[in-house]
């Protein structure tokens, strides 16, 4: 930890750091945790807490269709910037999209459907306070004028505790959320070098990558690591170099 600790801080531009072993009462390891980063993909992880908070209440139903029209479709990540227009698909199918692919176009879709409010609401209410939603995805006009969606790793980092202990929703929603979490597709940071499973969500923007998720080692563990201004290469082998280290001081 010291050695990463000290890659952390020699880093160039800004990052930041929350692991947390989540059996017993191991103690969080941090550095500068509570600092504001600019979001990036991240943002999906409160984004789909809100949306299956209203689906748990009664408010959407997860196969409950939408139709994807031209003017929704953004720059990839993603697959459905590629696909026909007038495709239907479910709440589910897009939340489920929105994670595993990163796609920006479902993305902003679900956010229209729950409500940027709705989103800022509940992360009060699990008391991220520093993670906020300010905008969809590629509204330049809002980004140009300096507004941008915020999270911290401390944030992201107990967001992810509460999912594994089953406490942001409901048992059953954290688990379901876990297992999209699982289902990544883009798996280049903190799992490179691993060999179980990673329930995470990344982000990438210019001179930006994080990755925060939780590591299924024989001790799991969550480990968010955010950064910018960066040398990505180098800090995504930073992330790397982090997810394989802490994972052998988890494994036995």
């Amino acid at each position: 930890m010291r050695e990463i600790l000290s890659r952390l801080s020699a880093a160039p531009g800004s990052a930041a750091l929350y692991y947390r072993p989540l059996d017993g009462d191991g103690e969080a390891v941090t550095y500068r945790a509570d600092e504001p980063f600019v979001a990036a993909s991240v943002i999906k992880l409160p984004i789909m807490i809100e949306a299956f908070r209203q689906i748990e209440a009664g408010l959407l139903d997860p196969e409950g269709e939408y139709v994807l029209r031209p003017e929704q479709k953004l720059p990839p990540c993603g697959v459905l910037t590629f696909l026909h227009d007038g495709l239907r698909a479910t709440l589910m199918d897009l939340v489920t999209l929105m994670i595993i692919v990163s796609d920006n176009t479902a993305t902003n879709m679900v956010i229209d459907i729950v409500g940027i409010d709705n989103v800022n609401r509940t992360l009060r209410s699990c008391g991220a306070t520093g993670t906020i939603l300010r905008r969809r995805l590629f509204d330049r006009e809002a980004s140009a004028r300096g507004v941008q969606n915020e999270i911290t790793a401390r944030d992201i980092g107990r967001l992810l505790e509460g999912l594994y202990h089953g406490t942001i929703v409901s048992p059953a929603a954290s688990r379901r959320m876990l297992d999209i979490l699982k289902a990544q597709q883009l798996n280049g940071k903190i799992p490179f070098f691993l060999d179980c499973e990673v329930a995470h969500k990344t982000g990438e923007d210019d001179g930006i990558t994080h990755d925060a998720g939780i590591v299924y080692a024989p001790r799991p563990f969550v480990l968010c690591l955010f950064s910018e201004r960066t040398d990505v290469p180098a800090f995504e082998r930073l992330i790397q170099d982090a997810g394989r280290r802490l994972y052998a001081l988890n494994h036995t």
